[in-house]
């Protein structure tokens, strides 16, 4: 029988502790699972509270592309343009008219006919002609000029390469100043004296000049030394010499070649240069 108590007490002591081992190890994991809420609970909280809200990036959208209905144009820089010096007056001080001749009196001019040459009125025009290697010329009388500005229209019908013809000036029998239009398209200028010539103004090409036909209005001005060339009333060149300070006016025609020059000339006026 005590052998049964001992093993029964035994056995409840053993049961006694086993229980008591149970409890206590229940004990410590509920305290354990207790600590681990708290610390999540904790962590969650501090999570709560310390965590910032993220910020989402928005992305800034693309502007729409606007029509273009109309191209834009270049505004041009502005420029400022060269002030260009004035023309000088080339034709100054031409006073009154002091004579007009429409070639209606014959008298007026030298006439001449031969086989080599010819000066005669047709019509309302002086017409002068030459055969090959000829020169001629005639010169209005009762006019005597020293400071004018005068223009004639010289029409030529027959004119080739080097023939020439033209406008004298301060004219004499023996001097006269020849201011020469060239068929080849040139001008120039001489003074004549008996025989000997002195070039004041070597052949330059003119636009100016017909080449062959055409009409062209020449005008001379003329004052002291100085004598100016204009064609259609534009200028030309201008020459110097005092040698022959006033004269009359004429005309001529000088044929260099093998083969005639005819040219007339008509509506002369002369207005005074002061």
């Amino acid at each position: 029988m005590r052998m049964i108590f001992l093993r029964s007490s035994l056995s409840l002591q053993k049961t006694e502790r086993q229980r008591n081992f149970q409890w206590t190890w229940g004990l410590i994991w509920t305290a354990a699972l207790v600590t681990t809420f708290m610390l999540s609970s904790c962590a969650v909280i501090d999570s709560i509270l310390t965590t910032p809200t993220p910020i989402i990036p928005t992305q800034t959208p693309l502007p729409t592309a606007t029509t273009v209905w109309f191209l834009p144009t270049l505004t041009p820089t502005p420029q400022f343009a060269l002030t260009q010096a004035p023309t000088p007056e080339m034709r100054p001080d031409i006073g009154d008219m002091i004579l007009r001749d429409n070639f209606s009196k014959p008298g007026m001019w030298d006439t001449a006919t031969s086989n080599e040459a010819s000066a005669n009125f047709v019509g309302s025009r002086l017409t002068l002609a030459a055969r090959n290697h000829i020169y001629i010329f005639s010169l209005r009388h009762e006019t005597f000029l020293d400071n004018f500005y005068a223009e004639i229209t010289a029409q030529p019908s027959l004119c080739r390469d080097k023939d020439s013809y033209g406008v004298l000036i301060r004219a004499s029998a023996g001097a006269y100043y020849r201011f020469a239009l060239s068929c080849d398209g040139s001008v120039s200028a001489e003074r004549l004296s008996g025989r000997s010539r002195e070039v004041l103004q070597k052949p330059i090409i003119s636009g100016d000049t017909p080449p062959g036909a055409g009409d062209v209005r020449i005008g001379i001005w003329a004052r002291n030394e100085e004598m100016r060339l204009f064609l259609n009333g534009r200028y030309q060149f201008s020459v110097s010499n005092a040698n022959n300070p006033a004269g009359t006016i004429g005309v001529f025609v000088n044929s260099a070649g093998e083969t005639p020059t005819v040219i007339s000339f008509f509506d002369l006026n002369i207005r005074e240069v002061r």
